[in-house]
């Protein structure tokens, strides 16, 4: 009997280290391919925050196009900002609405 429980617990063992093995393998880990940055993500949100005076809700360092850069989000009024800030200089790449979390679209307002 103890044989079996421990063929079994050493099938299953088996099973685990090769099935989490592939997926090791198969799956893309993004954090490995994040850039060395000059500026941190601080740095990053204070200078969406100047460009377009309002306050960051979401920040992140994504890859945009090919090219890594920090995106923040900064709520100004009843519009979202989409900032793209450059992660080696510094500098704002752009700035644009985002449509897509802005206002009350389809809500209607309380009085």
């Amino acid at each position: 009997m103890k044989r079996i429980l421990y063929l079994l617990t050493f099938a299953v063992a088996s099973t685990s280290v090769v099935v989490s093995s592939y997926a090791a393998g198969t799956r893309e880990n993004d954090a490995l391919e994040v850039p060395a940055t000059r500026i941190t993500l601080s740095q990053a949100v204070t200078t969406a925050e100047q460009h377009v005076p309002g306050k960051a809700s979401r920040a992140e360092l994504e890859k945009h196009d090919g090219q890594w850069v920090f995106d923040v989000e900064v709520v100004k009024e009843s519009k979202v900002m989409d900032v793209k800030v450059d992660p080696a200089s510094g500098k704002v790449l752009a700035a644009a609405e985002d449509k897509a979390d802005s206002g009350d679209e389809g809500h209607e307002k309380e009085d």
